[in-house]
């Protein structure tokens, strides 16, 4: 029986034949090749590398569109009035917010040393109040945390402008020329901020 199995592989060697280990061998190699050429054409094309942003994802700086920031003229609470335009050259925070609104009262501390730390090197924060029937309150307000930029009383024109302000505090970062570089909605940590106002003030 061994004479006749050794003669069948020597006849099936002679003819050009396979052995079972050989076919074995021949089809893994087909498959890994395969396998290597859909991942080549599977990320050959021309989609974008990252996959769908998170819900609250925010662009950076040099990811987002700028488009100039709607211009308003407001009442200050001290009685005069307040052009955005006035501050191009600046880099400007607009902050909009509430008297009433726990979030807001907890990052106006950070927006107070942001101004002490940046203001002398071109930074202004305008804080818009939306307080309708607490619009009474925000002068006191502004005395009691020692808020130390320029606070403005907000209206529907300028809401509209800026896409509607559905939840405050919402947050606009404006760079020199006038421009919207990123916007944020809820609150948000200072080093946030800190990092958008040191990459346009280059400091």
């Amino acid at each position: 029986m061994a004479q006749k199995s050794n003669k069948k592989n020597s006849l099936a060697n002679q003819k050009g034949g396979l052995t079972k280990k050989q076919r074995s061998y021949i089809y893994t190699g087909i498959f890994i090749g395969l396998a290597v050429l859909l991942f080549i054409f599977n990320n050959s094309n021309s989609e974008p590398q990252q996959g769908p942003y998170p819900p609250n994802y925010v662009p950076t700086v040099s990811e987002q569109k700028s488009v100039n920031a709607p211009d308003f003229t407001l009442p200050t609470t001290d009685g005069k009035t307040l052009k955005l335009s006035d501050f191009k050259g600046k880099v400007v925070i607009i902050d909009f917010w509430a008297t009433w609104c726990p979030p807001c009262r907890k990052g106006i501390p950070d927006l107070i040393e942001l101004k002490k730390k940046f203001g002398k090197k071109g930074l202004e924060i305008i804080g818009v109040s939306v307080d309708q029937d607490t619009k009474d309150q925000v002068v006191p307000f502004i005395k009691q945390y020692g808020i130390n930029y320029p606070v403005v009383y907000g209206n529907n024109n300028v809401y509209r402008a800026y896409g509607g302000i559905e939840a405050i505090p919402t947050t606009f970062v404006i760079d020199k020329t006038g421009k919207i570089v990123a916007s944020y909605q809820g609150l948000m940590p200072k080093s946030v901020y800190e990092n958008h106002i040191s990459k346009l003030l280059g400091s």
